[in-house]
């Protein structure tokens, strides 16, 4: 069994895009900006903007993030986006999930520019991405790809199965892992809740991508001898051993599915990492493609 190492292969995509980032100031060209939008005081949401934005000073970018409070209107927040739209300086934006119950998620989504939509998840990014196009991989399918290419992972003719539909994980991974390049060229199953025979599918899948947001859901009799697993859960978890009170788990029970697999995301440090360096691609991507032809 072997450790997909999320933080080591981030690290290395961090340190290529530093150097890229580099060469573009040198030659007097534009530095990638990324603008991120947070709402509210989201635990969570402040971790994850604070580590994207962090990733940017890393790796030399400019970042920009613009707090916003809880109650703020629908209509204030497509304002504020149609203004980092129109600033040229702007490279990519996000604006970091769950939103407030008042706000809707598609609109903010619409409203970003495909050329600015870092996140891929505006429906033209998905339009493209179906159609073969190049466009801005969601991040985190976008993240497990770059995982999977790293530690040369064969792919083709390989059954893969995910379990999760969800438009940010589970069905993006199902388009991308089915396309005619590697990664890719696999033969792919997507379950969800309604799906019979689970366990039976997954003890045929030569890779089981796990990404439901049920702890520990995947179990030792699912996976067959020498599958590989990649785990996008992470939920906190009650604990009252550790000091936080919680521990992190993944979608997957480690512990017993690990010396089952070939190989296997931890968590943390495995898919996650991997969607910050995702984003930082896309980011950069999004500033070469203003470049002067």
């Amino acid at each position: 069994m072997e450790i997909l190492d999320g933080k080591l292969v981030s690290n290395a995509v961090k340190e290529r895009l530093k150097q890229q980032t580099a060469d573009r100031i040198k030659s007097g060209k534009k530095i990638p900006h990324l603008a991120a939008i947070l709402i509210g005081n989201n635990g969570a949401s402040e971790t994850y903007v604070a580590s994207k934005v962090k990733s940017c000073s890393e790796i030399g970018y400019k970042s920009t993030l613009i707090r916003l409070p809880e109650d703020i209107s629908e209509t204030s927040l497509l304002n504020k986006l149609n203004e980092l739209n129109d600033d040229f300086d702007i490279d990519g934006i996000l604006v970091q999930l769950p939103l407030p119950k008042h706000i809707s998620e598609q609109k903010v989504i619409e409203t970003i520019y495909p050329t600015k939509d870092v996140d891929g998840f505006h429906p033209e990014s998905v339009g493209r991405m179906v159609q073969g196009l190049p466009t801005f991989y969601p991040a985190t399918p976008y993240g497990i790809l770059l995982l999977l290419e790293h530690y040369k992972i064969e792919t083709k003719g390989k059954h893969v199965v995910v379990i999760g539909r969800s438009n940010i994980v589970g069905r993006p991974i199902s388009i991308m892992l089915s396309k005619n390049e590697y990664p890719g060229n696999s033969t792919v199953t997507v379950c969800h809740s309604h799906t019979r025979n689970l366990n039976e599918i997954c003890l045929q899948a030569d890779i089981i991508i796990a990404a439901l947001g049920k702890p520990e859901f995947l179990t030792s009799d699912m996976v067959k001898p020498g599958a590989v697993v990649v785990d996008v859960g992470i939920t906190r978890v009650e604990d009252s051993s550790k000091k936080s009170g919680f521990s992190i788990k993944g979608d997957v029970d480690f512990q017993n599915v690990a010396s089952k697999c070939s190989y296997i995301t931890p968590v943390p440090g495995g898919v996650g990492p991997m969607t910050i360096a995702a984003l930082m691609m896309n980011t950069f991507k999004a500033c070469a493609a203003k470049d002067p032809s």
